[in-house]
């Protein structure tokens, strides 16, 4: 399949999940992608799992948290809810590392151009990332504790935060400058 038919057959997917309310069928859909995968199921079953960790737990701890206090906890909706979350990242990793993205949506110069801007700014990130790794290695001579690995990631969130905040008004800035904001 060429990447357009791969790009619909990947939205039709995400808007067809998000109108399933059966955990049975969701998880029937997460073994069929899982299957339709080929080798490469498990690594990318890894990276799904690794990237929702953090996001799901915490809504989970807090859904679990507010709803036993309220007395009205549904193990259904939490479970659909994160079968939901865990389908669709895997459909999106798997579609990102199958597909060009670019050649995907080549049919649009804007889209095209809006992609391959995106595109840079993850690399720039991804290279922000590794620094901050290396440099947190170098500077380690022994296995860093889990407190010192807390400080290094804050650190390197506000760093990101702050490089996020500076492009953003950089962008801002230049199309002012070129009359997108005047009404």
């Amino acid at each position: 399949m060429n990447p357009r038919c791969w790009l619909v057959a990947y939205l039709v997917a995400v808007v067809a999940a998000t109108f399933v309310h059966a955990p049975a069928l969701l998880a029937a859909a997460l073994a069929l992608a899982l299957a339709a995968a080929g080798r490469d199921r498990w690594r990318l079953l890894k990276r799904t799992l690794l990237a929702i960790l953090a996001f799901n737990l915490t809504v989970s701890l807090g859904y679990a948290a507010v709803a036993l206090w309220r007395g009205d906890f549904n193990p259904h909706y939490l479970l659909l809810v994160n079968l939901r979350v865990l389908l669709l990242v895997f459909l999106g990793i798997w579609f990102a590392a199958r597909v060009d993205v670019v050649a995907a949506i080549g049919v649009s110069p804007t889209l095209t151009f809006v992609a391959t801007l995106t595109l840079g700014q993850l690399r720039a990130f991804e290279r922000i990332v590794k620094d901050f790794a290396l440099a947190f290695a170098s500077r380690s001579p022994a296995p860093p504790r889990l407190v010192d690995r807390a400080r290094h990631a804050a650190a390197q969130g506000i760093a990101l935060m702050d490089k996020t905040q500076a492009a953003a008004t950089e962008s801002a800035l230049a199309m002012r400058s070129r009359g997108a904001f005047d009404a």
